[in-house]
């Protein structure tokens, strides 16, 4: 029976604002991301995640949806979304889109209703809308991801809900209209032939009965892990069962991802149990300490076994639209490539963001008026948020804004040094193309060999993988009839240089 596809997948994130512009406006759009599939292919990813492309006023990236049936005018229309959809299924890539459950936008016409009737009226019971208490201050003490309190108070008294943006109003769960609502956006979407979902913020959409106070300040950010009355409540797993009843219900394999900020691996893997969702992100994996190597090993073993406890293949990912790209975050590009072949070589599914093929590092120097995430806004400038992520791709280095634009124009400025890091020029590109490649002949589980501090060695079948993450260079080991056949450096002679991997490759059936 052939594997199940997104149970080995590589599925390539597509921050569609920043991927490619078709129209020269300078803003990504599903035009660009149509003409750039070829890409993609010849990169060898098996699916693509598109960010939401909803109608949205763009206060936080598209992630504050005015309308979930409907392409935002920046990205294009429902037709070139059709027609995206249909090349990149002619090029043998499955398409999985962003869902946002747990807020809309401001501007929501539920949300615009509720502004507009009185306390206590049924509009105002599909958000979370509460009265101040007796000194007139906020419900609680529950503070946004984004900085400051979780609560904005409308002119008639009462306070709103919103763990992130103001403009972004959390929805109640508890409300059979918004359940009923999804369901139905899940299946517009499915009809269309979407392969699957990223449900964004799944921890998220079921909060505490009776709103009780965190007790603490700087309670969370950008994928923490404290427990809080707001996420990882055990409610939301019985809206994950109802999703999967209706991914089942359609032919292809359909799937969904959950972006899920958990306490523990454990607690993570509850998402992916047989009859809720397919995937979750792991996101210990990503936060490892990579000055610690003894440390990415027991994160590796931790969160492979959290995964098998439910059945559930394990998924791996270095970089997203919300951190720091891992170029600058371990330090340079070949810690990166290492890191890099180390997590293709792992059994379960990846996901690569968009550049991580080409090496780009984090934008750290963008002037402050360019600057768009709410994050900046929100902290008064002393969080840099999350835009030097999300700088727009650059795919010729001789062309203006690097052929992200047939006008030059980009959103976001781009570095001059992208121009060493352009699609057609760098040398990173190859190294993933053949990893990717190579990967698909991969099987079996992960066996870990004895290693010297510093460097991680294991086997799955006929591959060895060796990660020098040392300061200085290590003999590889001895392995008779076997042959090199990916590096992330040159490797001379039999040592292998500091931040670096290679991948092995027994000429029998086995490794030794």
């Amino acid at each position: 029976m052939p594997e199940i596809w997104w149970r080995t997948a590589v599925i390539y994130e597509v921050y569609v604002r920043s991927f490619a512009d078709g129209d020269g406006d300078g803003t990504g759009d599903l035009t660009g991301l149509r003409e750039r599939l070829p890409h993609l292919r010849d990169l060898g990813v098996d699916a693509i995640w598109l960010t939401p492309f909803f109608r949205s006023p763009m206060v936080d990236g598209g992630y504050d949806v005015a309308d979930y049936r409907d392409v935002d005018p920046s990205f294009g229309t429902l037709a070139d979304f059709d027609a995206m959809l249909a090349d990149a299924h002619a090029l043998g890539l499955r398409v999985i889109i962003d869902v946002v459950p747990n807020h809309t936008s401001s501007e929501h016409a539920w949300f615009t209703q509720a502004l507009q009737s009185l306390p206590g009226d049924p509009a105002r019971q599909r958000y979370h809308f509460r009265p101040p208490t007796p000194d007139g201050l906020p419900p609680n003490d529950w503070e946004s991801v984004f900085g400051g309190p979780a609560w904005t108070q409308v002119p008639d008294g009462e306070w709103y809900l919103h763990l992130f943006d103001p403009a972004q109003p959390d929805l109640n769960w508890d409300n059979p209209d918004v359940r009923v609502e999804f369901e139905d956006v899940l299946r517009f979407w499915l009809d269309r032939g979407v392969d699957g979902f990223r449900v964004d913020v799944a921890h998220g959409m079921v909060k505490a009965a009776g709103y009780p106070a965190a007790g603490l300040t700087g309670q969370i950010g950008l994928l923490g892990r404290r427990v809080l009355p707001y996420f990882d409540q055990d409610g939301v797993h019985e809206i994950h069962k109802a999703w999967r009843k209706i991914l089942d219900s359609y032919p292809g394999e359909r799937m969904a991802v959950a972006e899920a900020w958990a306490s523990t691996p454990q607690r993570l893997a509850q998402y992916t149990a047989p009859d809720e969702l397919h995937q979750a992100f792991n996101f210990e994996f990503l936060q490892a300490d990579w000055a610690d190597p003894a440390a990415v090993k027991a994160s590796i073993d931790s969160c492979i076994h959290a995964a098998e406890s439910v059945g559930a293949p394990t998924t791996w990912v270095l970089s997203n639209h919300d951190v720091r790209r891992h170029v600058t975050r371990l330090g340079s590009l070949e810690r990166a490539n290492a890191a890099a072949l180390l997590m293709l070589a792992l059994p379960g599914s990846a996901y690569l963001y968009q550049g991580d093929e080409l090496g780009l590092p984090e934008v750290l120097d963008l002037p402050d008026d360019a600057r768009r995430d709410p994050m900046w806004f929100r902290s008064h400038g002393t969080d840099p948020g999350r835009d030097g992520c999300r700088v727009p791709i650059p795919w010729r280095a001789a062309a203006p804004a690097f052929g992200f634009s047939p006008t030059g124009a980009a959103w976001l400025p781009q570095p001059p040094a992208f121009a060493q890091l352009a699609a057609d020029v760098s040398g990173t590109v190859e190294l993933y193309r053949e990893a990717l490649r190579l990967r698909r002949s991969l099987t079996g589980a992960l066996r870990w060999h004895e290693s010297v501090p510093g460097v991680l060695d294991f086997s799955r079948d006929g591959l060895r993988c060796v990660v020098n993450l040392a300061d200085s260079a290590v003999e590889l080991p001895d392995m008779p009839d076997s042959e090199i056949v990916l590096a992330s450096r040159p490797i001379d002679g039999g040592a292998l240089p500091p931040d670096s991997a290679v991948w092995i490759f027994a000429r029998t059936a086995r490794s030794s």
